[in-house]
């Protein structure tokens, strides 16, 4: 259980967490794709949506300025380019050309109406408490944040394309720590998954709250964090905003 008198500083990730509210992003396109009407099942999408974050992973398709919508076109054309290549869609189909930015454009306007209804949760726990961004991303998150105004909740940002390391590793989560100038069991790390936020974070000594939504696979157990919520919203009542 969380210990909310020990709470000094807080950790939040950023992508799942606060822009998809513990929704996995494989999930969020997959949704899109159904709206759109991309014809191909899930278990094609599944295979496109692996091959293409492994892709971003290993070469330097996204750039520092890349806004998010950029971020979500680059995906989706990866994913399209790949079904093609392998079968899944027709070439021919005139559909084709517009399926990556109806899909990008869909997965947007999601993110940016989530983070919104964040941001009164967020205003409150600006006003009672530091925080510090700590994320897996292409090395654009500032631009990303900037473009849903996000970047002045947090003292610091720390981003595993810039600091060379990535979650689940314990040690981009203890610069987190670092740069709030706190004792590892005064902050609390906010995250959708257990594997790459909850564990490391405690491990450190660090206390946890999942955000838990639809996953991109099961993640067990789901009560080893201090604390799990099902929507954003609630951080209003475990913070007594």
């Amino acid at each position: 259980m969380l210990n909310l008198n020990k709470v000094k500083g807080l950790i939040f990730d950023y992508g799942a967490t606060i822009d998809s509210n513990g929704k996995h992003w494989a999930e969020v396109l997959w949704d899109a794709y159904v709206k759109v009407g991309v014809p191909v099942g899930k278990p094609e999408f599944r295979d496109a949506y692996v091959y293409g974050e492994r892709y971003l992973a290993l070469n330097p398709v996204v750039k520092p300025d890349f806004t998010f919508k950029e971020v979500l076109l680059a995906k989706t054309e990866l994913q399209i380019d790949w079904l093609v290549e392998n079968g899944f869609l027709l070439e021919e189909d005139k559909k084709i050309s517009g399926f990556s930015s109806a899909v990008s454009e869909q997965c947007y306007n999601f993110a940016r109406a989530t983070i919104e209804k964040a941001r009164p949760v967020l205003d409150r726990l600006f006003d009672k408490y530091p925080m510090v961004l700590v994320s897996n991303f292409y090395g654009n998150i500032e631009a990303v944040l900037e473009d849903f105004d996000l970047q002045n909740y947090f003292v610091e940002i720390v981003e595993s394309a810039v600091v060379g390391v990535r979650k689940p590793d314990p040690a981009i989560f203890a610069l987190g720590v670092k740069a709030l100038d706190l004792p590892a069991n005064n902050v609390v790390v906010v995250g959708d998954s257990y594997k790459k936020d909850i564990a490391p974070a405690q491990s450190l000594g660090c206390q946890a709250i999942r955000i838990k939504g639809p996953a991109w696979e099961d993640e067990t157990p789901i009560s080893a964090a201090e604390a799990v919520v099902y929507d954003f919203s609630e951080l209003k009542d475990i913070f007594q905003l």
